[in-house]
């Protein structure tokens, strides 16, 4: 019976439709971030050394969320538009198919997480120590992946459906039981055994499960759009892997390039100091306070294009776009003006020493002019993945990070100068706008072309 009735997205009015899916899910990234920020305010306390190991680690860590995030993309996209369609078989497909892809995605971080961290870590130091560090963490994050490849697919199986608060539910809960984990695994609170870093791996995975069992629930008992059956699980289409895929590829990518951005800046700041590389570390983790509800808006969003585009609904994605574009950049100018006003008091946070602060201070400060431009940027990249065109997301990915940052990273660092690397993150951000214009103009034009014609 749910299955003949409309669903908000089609009928709801617009800006409210888009804040009240948006914000549980900017809600529960904002909590994500908090557990980011916690969790490395935390590994601080142990040493300098331990905060480097994680920035580290963070490649690879990211990795393994771009194959969960990006697989979940293709399928949020097929899985909305489908049921725009009404087309309710190929929704369920979609889902199920989905989940058999999470359990091969969680089979290649195990064979990572056992044979391959170790040399992963060796290529970035040669610091005994802080191998060790990175290793304890690394493995137990990766042999255990199967919590969050399993806790994204069945957000944006929530998410896909337009059913967000519960999306949220999933991820704040795991999130908030990895922060009270934290401590108590890293410091041996409580009498529970101090583990140091290999805390925070575990508390993050058990945090991740958590966060599965309440999302598969949610799923089964509280989304009566999408049905999970063993039968369809084992017996996936090949039609239907194509189009996740199809969608889902260009997205994996993207975030994978994120993977090899910071990688490449490990390897440029670290030759200044292994200090330069903590500042990047905390860095990325301070700035997933306003990035992370930007992309919880994003996510929000492309359920309602992807919808009304099924549904044809030119106006009603005309208006989505130019509500959320103003959002995202308000945020982000709030996130600016934060880190230009107080940079010192952020990283004071991490138990920072004074060079850390001498040389995080200008860091933060420069690195934050390009936060509007970002805001923009994410909020178009959006109408790519709806309409299933996220080869340009890809496009733009690799126009900012390879083509611009990495290389201008690079020749700034010749200059010997570290605070100059950090210019190249602005300059980076303006090649971003320029390319995610002409590529929706042309996405845009194309898609309400074809909405006109039928």
């Amino acid at each position: 019976m749910s299955n003949t009735k409309e669903n908000k997205m089609g009928v709801k009015p617009v800006k409210p439709l888009i804040v009240s899916m948006a914000l549980p899910m900017m809600a529960s990234m904002l909590v994500q971030a908090l557990y980011n920020v916690v969790d490395s305010i935390f590994v601080a306390q142990i040493n300098e050394n331990a905060l480097t190991a994680v920035t580290l680690a963070f490649p690879l860590q990211n990795l393994m969320i771009a194959l969960g995030s990006g697989t979940g993309v293709g399928m949020n996209a097929l899985l909305s538009r489908s049921l725009g369609e009404k087309n309710f078989d190929r929704a369920d497909r979609a889902a199920n198919t989905t989940l058999m892809l999470t359990g091969l995605n969680y089979i290649l971080f195990l064979i990572i997480g056992i044979f391959f961290v170790k040399p992963f870590l060796m290529t970035q130091t040669d610091d005994e120590t802080i191998i060790s560090y990175g290793v304890s963490y690394l493995t137990i994050i990766c042999c255990c992946s199967i919590g969050v490849f399993c806790q994204m697919t069945f957000e944006r199986m929530l998410q896909s459906t337009g059913r967000t608060l519960y999306s949220m539910y999933s991820q704040m809960s795991g999130a908030i039981i990895n922060i009270i984990m934290d401590p108590i695994l890293i410091f041996g609170l409580f009498g529970a055994p101090k583990l140091g870093v290999a805390g925070a791996a575990l508390a993050t995975v058990f945090g991740q499960i958590c966060g599965t069992l309440i999302g598969l629930y949610c799923n089964i008992a509280l989304n009566p759009d999408v049905h999970l059956k063993f039968s369809l699980i084992f017996s996936p289409r090949a039609d239907i892997v194509k189009e996740i895929y199809y969608v889902g590829v260009p997205s994996i990518l993207m975030m994978s390039i994120g993977s090899l951005m910071t990688y490449a800046m490990n390897l440029i700041l670290i030759a200044f100091s292994t200090t330069a590389t903590a500042v990047f570390g905390v860095y990325f983790k301070l700035q997933s306070f306003f990035f992370m509800p930007i992309f919880g808006l994003n996510n929000g969003l492309i359920p309602v294009l992807a919808y009304n585009l099924g549904a044809k609904q030119k106006k009603r994605i005309n208006e989505a776009l130019r509500f959320t574009v103003a959002l995202a950049a308000s945020i982000m100018i709030v996130g600016t003006i934060t880190f230009q006003i107080l940079p010192d008091r952020l990283l004071g946070l991490f138990n920072a020493s004074y060079d850390m602060i001498a040389i995080g201070k200008p860091a933060l400060r420069i690195i934050s002019l390009s936060f509007p431009i970002a805001g923009v940027c994410i909020a178009l990249g959006s109408v790519f993945q709806a309409f299933s065109e996220s080869i340009y997301s890809l496009a733009v990915s690799i126009g900012r990070q390879l083509v611009v940052l990495i290389p201008v990273a690079w020749l700034l660092a010749r200059t010997g100068n570290v605070n100059a690397v950090w210019w190249a993150f602005p300059i980076a951000e303006i090649a971003s706008l320029a390319l995610s214009a002409f590529f929706f103009k042309r996405v845009y034009s194309k898609k309400m072309r074809e909405i006109e014609e039928e």
